[in-house]
């Protein structure tokens, strides 16, 4: 009897377990957990590099801390982890340093020579007016926005990425539908039209010669400075000119969703609608929803996976899932949920304290040049903490 009680006893411990270990973590508690997180991390960097006057965080490798000036296309990522991190916690120390780090991106402005002051600029200055609406913060990105349209040329009807480099005569980066969000964002704040003129004119452009048949974007189209038609159709950072680099598609996917809410217009909804369908029904996504770093790399599944890549999909999609209102709009919400779950796994989030202060594992930034290869990234971290308050916020709204 005594054997049989202690028997059932086991069984019912055991029971308890598997049902305490199948238990699936609540999404509400992967938000809190990954922003606790990113907010350690994102101390730990921000202590670090204080009083290392004009240097901003880039990668971690080696055992190394890379860094970066304001000219750099990341420069912006790490302040705008700051302000994401103080909207969601308000508090002084987070605020000041999202001020010192915001402040060192500040000279991007007048530059001439890039397409990324988006991304340099609006993640920093643009988060930073949008929680403080500190004047001055508008003031840099006027200038910013300024600086910017003088890439653009109306008989191509795109912003130069590159400016003439080899074979390239005018090279258009999918990359480029990223810095657009400023633009659009200065427009509507001072009426200057040609700026939603330009992005449209940049995002229609992009939309005929970028995409494939399968809705896979190229990452580089080179237009004819004569006849403003495309000559050349390659990649510079994926695996090959018809591969789908996963980074490149993230980007397109986020671009276009962020066109639609910009604009209104259809077609970009319709686009992201496409773009989305295509890395959800690829046979080459992992169970884990982060992708190799090419949909296409000839050694899948014995690669890199792009944490980035994910990080940029997650957040698009969430935001697309809000935007769409066909029956494909939880879908859209199922897949990034999937994303974020995995990278807020140790598979991919960092221990407080590891990776350099860097909140997420595992990205690729040029594997063709060997650079930055399995290894943190400061954009990774941006769409991260981004996707974490997306979430966080449907969620309140509830």
């Amino acid at each position: 009897m005594i054997m049989r009680v202690l028997w059932m006893g086991v069984i019912l411990l055991v029971s308890i377990l598997w049902v305490s270990c199948d238990k699936k973590e609540a999404l509400s508690e992967v938000v809190e957990r990954g922003l606790n997180v990113s907010r350690q991390q994102a101390m730990f960097l921000a202590k670090e590099l204080e009083n290392q006057e004009g240097k901003l965080p880039r990668t971690y490798e080696n055992n190394e801390l890379k860094t970066v000036s304001y000219k750099s296309w990341v420069s912006g990522f790490f302040s705008g982890v700051l302000w994401y991190l103080y909207e969601n916690d308000s508090t002084e120390e987070l605020k000041k340093y999202a001020e010192l780090y915001t402040s060192r991106v500040e000279s991007a402005k007048n530059m001439t020579s890039t397409h990324d002051l988006g991304f340099m600029l609006y993640c920093s200055f643009g988060n930073g007016y949008r929680l403080t609406h500190d004047s001055t913060y508008l003031t840099v990105l006027k200038m910013g926005s300024k600086s910017l349209s003088t890439r653009f040329d109306s008989k191509i009807g795109a912003i130069n990425s590159w400016g003439t480099r080899g074979k390239w005569q005018y090279p258009v980066i999918i990359d480029n539908m990223m810095n657009l969000e400023m633009l659009s964002f200065v427009a509507k704040e001072t009426g200057e039209k040609s700026y939603l003129d330009m992005i449209n004119a940049h995002a229609q452009t992009t939309l005929k010669q970028h995409f494939r048949p399968d809705n896979s974007c190229y990452h580089v189209v080179s237009y004819d400075t004569i006849t403003g038609l495309p000559h050349a159709k390659n990649t510079h950072q994926g695996y090959a000119d018809e591969s789908a680099w996963s980074r490149g598609q993230a980007w397109a996917l986020y671009g276009y969703t962020m066109m639609y809410r910009e604009t209104g217009r259809p077609e970009y909804l319709e686009q992201a609608c496409k773009i989305a369908r295509f890395i959800k029904s690829h046979p080459n996504l992992p169970t884990d929803k982060v992708p190799y770093w090419d949909f296409d790399a000839p050694d899948i599944p014995n690669t890199f996976r792009d944490a980035s890549a994910a990080a940029v999909m997650a957040s698009a999609l969430i935001e697309l899932s809000q935007l769409d209102k066909s029956v494909d709009a939880s879908a859209w919400f199922d897949l990034a949920e999937m994303q974020i779950r995995s990278l807020s796994s140790p598979d991919y989030l960092a221990k407080p304290g590891a990776n350099g202060g860097f909140i997420l594992k595992h990205s690729v930034g040029n594997l063709n040049k060997n650079s930055e290869v399995d290894v943190p990234l400061s954009y990774a971290d941006y769409y991260y903490v981004e996707a974490l308050l997306r979430l966080k916020k449907i969620q309140n709204e509830k």
